[in-house]
């Protein structure tokens, strides 16, 4: 749900651990080969490390040997290894970073087409800003955890282990003193790893808040210019962005505290065991090539758990990240597919109905948008709905698209029950013009084929026409082919809705919704453009939401509303006639009073 992506950071930290890095599992298994073959990298390597010593001792220990040719041997074969070690080394480099890619475009792709999908009532909680976060950020710590951070783990556990094994071998006095430091080594590692945990998880949040401020302040930047807000804007951004680096700061500052911690006791803890070693080569209970294997072992192993401490940090952020993103991909929506889906008629005849609807917007739950709503339109019938702001109109509108589902009664499209069908099936049949019509920041012609991308060059223009559009686009610099901009910025308010209209043209669906379409035109493009509805409106169901009654007052029936109910249906000159809430409006609307031509 919504409102467990949007929960507090202090509800979540109970969960936040290591093992959310699980929920990978399942990107991971498509590329079993890789993970397999990295796998092998890494223990090649992994293995060639700790063989380095053991070529190194031999070296020592034959400094003063009769025959040059061992020596020489001794050295072939550490450079051999070292060769083998650099091969396998950038082997499992590419392995493992073209994995960590191949999984994160994945899980990209995963979350997009999990929250593309998500109804209205998501985004009526969870800012976008805050979702392109999780997409982008959180999945590059993601991508930088499987493409590094895991081998990086993974080879100094090896090396760990083995150089363990290997100083035991070598000494197991000196090891036994080595594994005493050991506890002192765990103990800032697991108390400051928790808190480490925390501050990861909370810098991430104010990251994605962050990323919401901005994205909802550039997205509305002519309005923050209009009404002089540009300090404003920036104060909020700034102070959330500062937020995000105090914990940044913190995280940082304890981070730093356990490297030093783990590192000074490790080597620390070395230099004195080495002490004693050196005691033991003067007394000649070790061979000095021993004693030198052993410090490079105890050397490996110290840097290994140096670099488990600092790994185990971008582990709990990756979990963090993780969790975040687990979350979208888990989020469940108040509308769904039915499991075993109605099939939708090919082609629908058009007929909608409304059945004892009621309805109540989630965020809005103490307020009863719709009441009691029955209505039946028939397949070819043009029904207008018309009333005061806040009536309803549009709320019927989405609730045809099944944006929305009603909390009482039912809707119908040819006598099919919206819940019973898959969304994508019937909203292929039906063309929208919204009031607030979104353009592309793609080309003039793409954003029109957008009502059918399979529309040919010959059909766009055709609906551009239709839709008093051609004129305009015809006159921008590149044509059909000019880029729009973001959200359609080098258009007016009238053009984008002549293209949103040529969009719907272009769609040619049984069912047509066409939401105040003509509210932001002038004379001479309404009319043309309500030629354009009228000859299309033919031998299709039409409903209308208009303010402006000229508009409507050819429509088969106009259904009058006002608090979420209907309250008077029937021809424009009918309702005039009956002087109520209609009349009302079209006395305020029309310079002669009731208007009847």
């Amino acid at each position: 749900m919504a409102d467990q992506v949007t929960s507090e950071t202090g509800e979540r930290e109970a969960s936040k651990q290591v093992g959310a890095l699980r929920e990978l599992f399942p990107f991971l298994a498509p590329y079993k080969h890789l993970v397999v073959l990295s796998g092998l990298a890494l223990i090649l390597t992994a293995c060639l490390s700790l063989t380095l010593p053991l070529a190194v001792r031999r070296v020592v220990d034959n400094f003063n040997a009769e025959a040059q040719e061992i020596l020489d041997l001794y050295f072939l074969a550490a450079i051999g290894v070292a060769a083998l070690l650099a091969l396998g080394t950038g082997l499992r480099y590419a392995l493992v970073t073209r994995l960590g890619e191949r999984v994160v475009a994945d899980i990209r792709k995963a979350v997009f087409s999990r929250v593309i999908g998500l109804s209205p009532s998501f985004y009526e909680k969870v800012m976008t800003g805050e979702i392109l976060s999780r997409i982008t950020t959180d999945t590059t710590l993601i991508q930088s955890v499987i493409g590094s951070s895991v081998s990086v783990a993974l080879r100094n556990v090896l090396i760990f282990i083995g150089g363990m094994i290997l100083m035991l071998f070598t000494s197991a006095k000196l090891t036994g003193l080595v594994l005493l430091i050991v506890p002192l080594v765990v103990i800032p590692i697991l108390t400051l790893g928790r808190k480490l945990r925390v501050l990861s998880r909370e810098n991430q949040d104010w990251i994605a808040a962050s990323s919401g401020q901005a994205s909802e302040a550039l997205g509305a930047v002519q309005t923050v210019q209009s009404y002089a807000q540009e300090d404003t804007s920036r104060e909020r951004f700034s102070n959330v962005t500062e937020s995000a680096f105090d914990v940044a700061r913190r995280r940082i500052n304890v981070r730093a505290l356990m490297t030093v911690a783990v590192m000074f006791l490790v080597f620390a803890g070395v230099v004195g065991v080495l002490w004693i070693g050196a005691q033991d080569v003067r007394n000649e209970v070790m061979s000095s090539g021993a004693l030198v294997q052993f410090v490079i072992y105890s050397i490996m192993v110290a840097g290994a758990v140096a670099a488990l401490s600092e790994v185990w940090g971008e582990l709990q952020r990756a979990a963090g990240a993780t969790e975040r993103l687990v979350e979208l991909l888990n989020a469940t929506d108040t509308v769904n597919d039915p499991t075993e889906p109605v099939a939708c008629p090919q082609v629908l005849s058009g007929a909608v109905a409304f059945e004892g609807v009621g309805f109540v917007y989630p965020a809005r739950p103490d307020r009863q948008t719709l009441t009691g709503i029955d209505l039946t339109v028939a397949a070819g019938e043009t029904v207008a709905l018309v009333g005061p702001s806040g009536a309803g109109k549009t709320t019927m509108m989405q609730l045809i698209q099944r944006f929305y589902d009603p909390a009482e009664g039912r809707i119908t499209l040819d006598g099919f029950d919206l819940r019973d069908m898959k969304r994508s099936d019937f909203r292929q049949q039906i063309s929208v013009v919204p009031q607030d019509p979104f353009i592309f920041a793609g080309s003039a012609a793409d954003n029109i084929r957008f009502g059918r991308p399979e529309a040919s060059d010959a059909e766009v223009y055709a609906a551009a026409k239709a839709a008093a559009a051609d004129a305009f686009i015809a006159a921008l610099p590149e044509g059909y082919e000019t880029k729009l901009g973001e959200r359609g910025v080098m258009l007016s308010g009238g053009q984008k809705q002549r293209v949103a209209i040529a969009r719907a043209i272009l769609r040619d669906a049984p069912i047509l919704l066409l939401d105040e379409a003509t509210s932001a035109l002038d004379a001479a493009s309404e009319k043309a453009v309500q030629q354009a509805v009228e000859t299309l409106s033919q031998n299709r169901t039409t409903i209308i939401v208009a303010h402006r009654l000229a508009t409507v007052k050819k429509a088969d029936r106009i259904i009058v509303m006002e608090d979420g109910q209907i309250v008077a249906q029937g021809t424009h000159e009918a309702l005039v006639a009956e002087n109520g809430l209609y009349a009302e409006l079209a006395r305020l609307q029309f310079t002669q009073g009731a208007e009847t031509g």
